[in-house]
């Protein structure tokens, strides 16, 4: 066939969806940043590679110090994706490398910047084989197992992230970010007690809280990957019927 003749390829487009911090500076600034510096010293792992948005509101074009905040933070290693509640005309910003903002949103509430020592005894899984886990994970929190299933004898808090090769297993509520499957296995599925998931996502696809059936929210749910879309559906135990003997 000609290639004028030839249709155009199908291209596949995969929706992806990450959580990022919100970081709102306030007076004075100099004060802020030791503040800042304080947390990164007791988790400091906690802002890399993590998306994350500068929250001008509390500061107007006259806050001392303005000028060199935005330096301050790309030294820290703090990668800034949007700036929102400032104007890029303020004279203090003339240096910035301002980034395109980001419109919408939704609030996930507080993020607990946890301690580096909690995140170091996390425990890691052999390869190929289920990681059990018999305590909560705590907003901020990242467990992976990138060859075998999680199971998580307890919640994932809101602003926690649960990542694994195979299946999630959750044996209280899940309010956090499920992504499971995630070296391409859409067979893998997610289990929750209490399904309340911020994202969940099998194989790269995924859906957020808003697109969950609400009435399997709060629910014991599962959430499997049919014909490219996720689909959530209730756990209902197996009924079976009886034998005499």
């Amino acid at each position: 066939m000609p290639d004028e003749l030839r249709p155009p390829p199908k291209i596949r487009a995969r929706g992806r969806s990450f959580l990022a911090l919100v970081l709102s500076p306030e007076p004075a600034l100099a004060d802020w940043l030791l503040g800042l510096d304080a947390q990164i010293a007791r988790s400091s792992t906690f802002f890399a590679g993590k998306p994350v948005i500068l929250d001008l509101s509390l500061l107007d074009a006259g806050t001392e110090g303005l000028a060199g905040l935005y330096p301050a933070l790309r030294e820290r290693g703090i990668r800034i994706i949007g700036i929102e509640g400032g104007d890029p005309s303020w004279p203090a910003c003339a240096q910035w490398d301002w980034p395109a903002g980001f419109m919408g949103g939704r609030a996930s509430g507080a993020v607990e910047i946890p301690e580096d020592t909690a995140t170091a005894t996390a425990p890691e899984a052999p390869r190929g084989s289920s990681m059990i886990l018999e305590q909560p994970i705590r907003s901020g929190q990242t467990i992976m197992n990138p060859d075998g299933d999680i199971i998580i004898v307890g919640s994932v808090a809101s602003g926690a992230e649960v990542t694994a090769g195979g299946s999630i297993h959750v044996y209280g509520p899940l309010r956090g970010r499920a992504i499971a499957g995630m070296n391409g296995q859409p067979d893998a599925r997610i289990f929750a007690h209490s399904m309340q998931a911020e994202l969940a996502a099998i194989d790269g696809y995924y859906i957020t809280a808003e697109e969950i059936d609400p009435r399997y929210v709060q629910q014991p749910a599962q959430i499997i990957l049919s014909n490219d879309t996720l689909v959530v559906q209730p756990l209902v135990p197996p009924t079976f019927a009886g034998r005499k003997t």
